[in-house]
Protein backbone atom coordinates (compact mmCIF):
# COMPACT_ATOMS: atom_id res chain seq x y z
CA UNK A 1 0.00 0.00 0.00
CA UNK A 2 1.48 3.64 -0.66
CA UNK A 3 0.13 6.93 -1.10
CA UNK A 4 0.59 9.40 -4.08
CA UNK A 5 1.45 12.71 -3.06
CA UNK A 6 3.32 13.81 -6.31
CA UNK A 7 2.23 11.64 -9.54
CA UNK A 8 0.71 14.44 -11.99
CA UNK A 9 -0.26 13.34 -15.60
CA UNK A 10 -0.59 15.16 -18.10
CA UNK A 11 -4.39 13.81 -18.76
CA UNK A 12 -6.58 11.71 -17.44
CA UNK A 13 -9.97 9.48 -18.60
CA UNK A 14 -12.81 8.41 -16.19
CA UNK A 15 -14.75 5.61 -17.60
CA UNK A 16 -18.38 4.96 -15.80
CA UNK A 17 -21.50 3.83 -16.08
CA UNK A 18 -24.01 6.75 -14.77
CA UNK A 19 -23.36 10.14 -13.93
CA UNK A 20 -22.46 10.20 -10.23
CA UNK A 21 -20.19 7.43 -10.38
CA UNK A 22 -17.02 9.45 -10.67
CA UNK A 23 -18.24 11.35 -7.98
CA UNK A 24 -18.44 8.60 -5.17
CA UNK A 25 -15.31 7.14 -7.11
CA UNK A 26 -12.30 9.63 -7.98
CA UNK A 27 -13.61 13.12 -8.01
CA UNK A 28 -11.31 14.10 -5.08
CA UNK A 29 -8.17 12.85 -7.05
CA UNK A 30 -9.08 14.30 -10.45
CA UNK A 31 -10.06 17.94 -8.83
CA UNK A 32 -6.50 17.97 -7.28
CA UNK A 33 -5.39 17.09 -10.95
CA UNK A 34 -7.35 19.39 -12.81
CA UNK A 35 -5.74 22.54 -10.86
CA UNK A 36 -2.29 21.09 -10.99
CA UNK A 37 -3.04 21.05 -15.04
CA UNK A 38 -3.95 18.07 -15.85
CA UNK A 39 -6.69 17.86 -18.67
CA UNK A 40 -9.57 15.59 -17.27
CA UNK A 41 -12.39 13.89 -19.52
CA UNK A 42 -15.18 12.01 -18.42
CA UNK A 43 -17.33 9.14 -20.16
CA UNK A 44 -20.28 7.98 -18.95
CA UNK A 45 -21.59 4.76 -20.94
CA UNK A 46 -25.45 5.76 -19.59
CA UNK A 47 -27.10 9.05 -18.96
CA UNK A 48 -29.09 7.13 -16.31
CA UNK A 49 -32.47 8.09 -17.86
CA UNK A 50 -34.03 5.38 -15.58
CA UNK A 51 -32.39 6.35 -12.36
CA UNK A 52 -34.75 8.89 -11.31
CA UNK A 53 -37.97 7.01 -9.63
CA UNK A 54 -40.79 10.04 -9.51
CA UNK A 55 -44.00 9.42 -10.58
CA UNK A 56 -44.79 10.34 -14.32
CA UNK A 57 -40.61 10.76 -15.02
CA UNK A 58 -40.22 10.07 -18.67
CA UNK A 59 -36.26 8.33 -19.55
CA UNK A 60 -36.08 11.42 -21.70
CA UNK A 61 -37.10 13.90 -19.09
CA UNK A 62 -34.55 11.74 -17.05
CA UNK A 63 -31.59 11.80 -19.19
CA UNK A 64 -32.10 15.28 -19.54
CA UNK A 65 -31.83 16.24 -15.99
CA UNK A 66 -28.81 13.66 -15.32
CA UNK A 67 -27.09 15.04 -18.30
CA UNK A 68 -27.24 18.58 -17.09
CA UNK A 69 -26.38 17.33 -13.42
CA UNK A 70 -23.11 15.42 -14.17
CA UNK A 71 -22.02 18.20 -16.58
CA UNK A 72 -22.63 20.60 -13.67
CA UNK A 73 -20.29 18.61 -11.44
CA UNK A 74 -17.70 17.63 -13.92
CA UNK A 75 -17.42 21.72 -14.29
CA UNK A 76 -16.78 21.95 -10.61
CA UNK A 77 -14.37 19.06 -10.43
CA UNK A 78 -12.51 20.64 -13.88
CA UNK A 79 -13.11 18.23 -15.97
CA UNK A 80 -12.61 19.90 -20.08
CA UNK A 81 -15.27 17.41 -21.46
CA UNK A 82 -18.20 15.26 -20.83
CA UNK A 83 -19.02 12.29 -23.31
CA UNK A 84 -22.30 10.46 -22.99
CA UNK A 85 -22.26 7.42 -25.22
CA UNK A 86 -25.97 6.96 -23.97
CA UNK A 87 -26.16 3.33 -23.97
CA UNK A 88 -29.33 1.77 -22.07
CA UNK A 89 -29.37 2.70 -18.37
CA UNK A 90 -29.80 0.10 -16.44
CA UNK A 91 -29.56 -2.88 -19.29
CA UNK A 92 -25.50 -2.10 -19.81
CA UNK A 93 -23.71 -4.47 -21.39
CA UNK A 94 -19.69 -5.34 -22.11
CA UNK A 95 -20.47 -5.42 -25.72
CA UNK A 96 -17.62 -5.18 -28.63
CA UNK A 97 -19.61 -1.80 -30.01
CA UNK A 98 -19.46 -0.68 -26.47
CA UNK A 99 -15.65 -1.44 -26.54
CA UNK A 100 -15.12 0.22 -29.65
CA UNK A 101 -16.76 3.12 -28.74
CA UNK A 102 -14.68 3.20 -25.85
CA UNK A 103 -11.78 2.78 -27.65
CA UNK A 104 -12.21 5.82 -30.15
CA UNK A 105 -12.61 8.21 -26.82
CA UNK A 106 -9.45 7.03 -25.61
CA UNK A 107 -7.47 7.11 -29.22
CA UNK A 108 -8.75 10.70 -29.38
CA UNK A 109 -8.47 11.92 -26.10
CA UNK A 110 -5.15 10.16 -25.55
CA UNK A 111 -5.56 10.09 -22.10
CA UNK A 112 -2.30 9.18 -19.60
CA UNK A 113 -4.27 7.90 -17.21
CA UNK A 114 -7.87 5.97 -16.96
CA UNK A 115 -9.92 5.68 -14.47
CA UNK A 116 -12.44 2.68 -14.60
CA UNK A 117 -13.93 0.41 -12.11
CA UNK A 118 -13.03 -3.25 -11.08
CA UNK A 119 -14.94 -5.87 -12.95
CA UNK A 120 -14.59 -8.36 -10.85
CA UNK A 121 -16.90 -6.94 -7.67
CA UNK A 122 -19.71 -7.94 -7.01
CA UNK A 123 -20.49 -8.32 -3.50
CA UNK A 124 -19.68 -5.42 -1.34
CA UNK A 125 -19.23 -5.66 2.59
CA UNK A 126 -22.12 -7.77 3.07
CA UNK A 127 -24.67 -4.90 2.31
CA UNK A 128 -24.49 -4.24 -1.72
CA UNK A 129 -24.51 -6.22 -4.79
CA UNK A 130 -22.79 -4.12 -7.51
CA UNK A 131 -25.12 -2.80 -9.84
CA UNK A 132 -24.81 -4.78 -13.37
CA UNK A 133 -23.81 -1.85 -15.29
CA UNK A 134 -20.61 -0.75 -13.22
CA UNK A 135 -19.63 -4.29 -13.82
CA UNK A 136 -20.78 -3.93 -17.53
CA UNK A 137 -18.79 -0.48 -17.70
CA UNK A 138 -15.79 -1.27 -15.76
CA UNK A 139 -15.45 -4.92 -18.22
CA UNK A 140 -16.00 -2.50 -21.27
CA UNK A 141 -13.25 0.32 -19.82
CA UNK A 142 -10.75 -2.76 -19.64
CA UNK A 143 -10.98 -4.66 -22.53
CA UNK A 144 -11.18 -1.01 -24.71
CA UNK A 145 -7.74 0.35 -22.58
CA UNK A 146 -5.41 -3.11 -22.66
CA UNK A 147 -4.88 -4.61 -25.65
CA UNK A 148 -7.89 -2.59 -27.88
CA UNK A 149 -6.71 0.78 -27.54
CA UNK A 150 -3.06 0.66 -28.51
CA UNK A 151 -3.11 -2.14 -30.93
CA UNK A 152 -3.36 -0.89 -34.62
CA UNK A 153 -4.89 -3.83 -36.46
CA UNK A 154 -7.97 -3.40 -34.00
CA UNK A 155 -10.84 -1.53 -35.22
CA UNK A 156 -8.50 -0.54 -37.86
CA UNK A 157 -11.58 1.56 -39.50
CA UNK A 158 -11.12 4.08 -36.96
CA UNK A 159 -7.86 5.49 -38.39
CA UNK A 160 -10.26 6.88 -41.28
CA UNK A 161 -11.18 8.98 -38.08
CA UNK A 162 -8.06 10.19 -37.61
CA UNK A 163 -8.12 7.68 -34.82
CA UNK A 164 -4.22 6.44 -34.09
CA UNK A 165 -3.65 3.37 -31.78
CA UNK A 166 -3.04 4.97 -28.29
CA UNK A 167 -1.89 2.84 -25.41
CA UNK A 168 -2.26 4.51 -21.77
CA UNK A 169 0.08 4.66 -19.13
CA UNK A 170 -1.85 3.85 -16.15
CA UNK A 171 -5.13 2.65 -15.11
CA UNK A 172 -6.82 3.70 -11.58
CA UNK A 173 -9.56 0.70 -10.82
CA UNK A 174 -11.30 2.09 -7.72
CA UNK A 175 -11.85 -0.03 -5.11
CA UNK A 176 -14.44 -0.45 -2.24
CA UNK A 177 -12.11 -1.87 0.08
CA UNK A 178 -8.98 -0.25 2.14
CA UNK A 179 -5.68 -1.47 0.68
CA UNK A 180 -4.28 -0.84 -2.50
CA UNK A 181 -3.06 2.62 -3.99
CA UNK A 182 -4.19 5.81 -1.77
CA UNK A 183 -4.26 9.27 -3.52
CA UNK A 184 -4.87 11.86 -0.48
CA UNK A 185 -7.54 14.24 -1.48
CA UNK A 186 -7.41 16.64 1.74
CA UNK A 187 -7.40 19.63 -0.51
CA UNK A 188 -10.19 18.54 -2.72
CA UNK A 189 -12.39 16.59 0.08
CA UNK A 190 -15.10 19.99 -0.55
CA UNK A 191 -14.88 19.93 -3.95
CA UNK A 192 -15.56 16.50 -4.34
CA UNK A 193 -18.68 16.95 -1.56
CA UNK A 194 -19.63 19.64 -4.20
CA UNK A 195 -19.55 17.86 -7.24
CA UNK A 196 -21.16 15.04 -5.81
CA UNK A 197 -24.11 17.51 -4.50
CA UNK A 198 -24.62 19.02 -7.90
CA UNK A 199 -26.19 14.86 -8.65
CA UNK A 200 -29.64 16.99 -6.73
CA UNK A 201 -32.19 14.20 -8.34
CA UNK A 202 -30.34 11.41 -6.34
CA UNK A 203 -30.34 13.33 -2.81
CA UNK A 204 -33.53 14.29 -2.75
CA UNK A 205 -33.84 12.55 0.66
CA UNK A 206 -30.26 11.72 1.41
CA UNK A 207 -27.40 13.38 1.81
CA UNK A 208 -24.61 11.72 1.20
CA UNK A 209 -21.62 13.79 2.73
CA UNK A 210 -21.26 12.08 5.98
CA UNK A 211 -20.63 8.59 3.98
CA UNK A 212 -18.70 9.90 1.60
CA UNK A 213 -16.63 11.73 4.10
CA UNK A 214 -16.14 8.94 6.73
CA UNK A 215 -15.55 6.22 3.82
CA UNK A 216 -12.76 8.80 2.65
CA UNK A 217 -11.13 9.31 6.22
CA UNK A 218 -10.98 5.73 7.21
CA UNK A 219 -9.07 4.91 4.03
CA UNK A 220 -7.06 7.49 5.15
CA UNK A 221 -6.40 6.46 8.40
CA UNK A 222 -2.71 5.67 9.50
CA UNK A 223 -1.32 7.07 6.24
CA UNK A 224 -0.28 10.63 7.03
CA UNK A 225 -3.37 12.26 5.51
CA UNK A 226 -7.35 12.97 6.39
CA UNK A 227 -8.84 11.72 3.91
CA UNK A 228 -8.05 9.40 0.52
CA UNK A 229 -9.45 7.73 -2.80
CA UNK A 230 -8.55 4.03 -3.26
CA UNK A 231 -7.24 2.59 -6.20
CA UNK A 232 -5.72 -0.85 -8.09
CA UNK A 233 -3.27 0.92 -9.52
CA UNK A 234 -1.45 -0.98 -13.40
CA UNK A 235 0.78 0.55 -14.91
CA UNK A 236 1.36 -0.73 -18.35
CA UNK A 237 4.05 1.64 -20.11
CA UNK A 238 7.12 2.29 -17.89
CA UNK A 239 8.53 5.72 -17.28
CA UNK A 240 10.95 4.92 -19.92
CA UNK A 241 8.63 3.85 -22.37
CA UNK A 242 6.39 6.55 -21.85
CA UNK A 243 8.76 9.02 -22.18
CA UNK A 244 9.95 7.80 -25.31
CA UNK A 245 6.59 7.43 -26.85
CA UNK A 246 5.83 10.63 -26.26
CA UNK A 247 9.01 11.88 -27.76
CA UNK A 248 7.99 10.22 -31.20
CA UNK A 249 4.44 11.37 -31.29
CA UNK A 250 5.56 15.21 -30.48
CA UNK A 251 8.37 14.78 -33.29
CA UNK A 252 5.18 13.84 -35.94
CA UNK A 253 2.86 16.42 -33.80
CA UNK A 254 4.60 20.13 -33.37
CA UNK A 255 3.59 21.79 -30.68
CA UNK A 256 1.87 18.88 -29.07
Amino acid sequence: MNANHRYLPESAMAIAAHPDDIEFRCAGTLAGWARAGARVSYVLCTSGDVGIARPGMTKKEAAAIREKEQRKAADIVGATEVIFLREPDGMLQATLELRKKLVREIRRFRPEVVFCGDPTIMWVAGTYINHPDHRAAALAAVDAIFPAAGQPNMFEELAEEGLTAFKPRKVYASRWAEGGHLVTIDDTMEIKLCALRAHSSQFEQWDPSEFVRERAAHLAEGHDMDFAEAFTVTTLESDELWEQHRGEAMGRHPGA
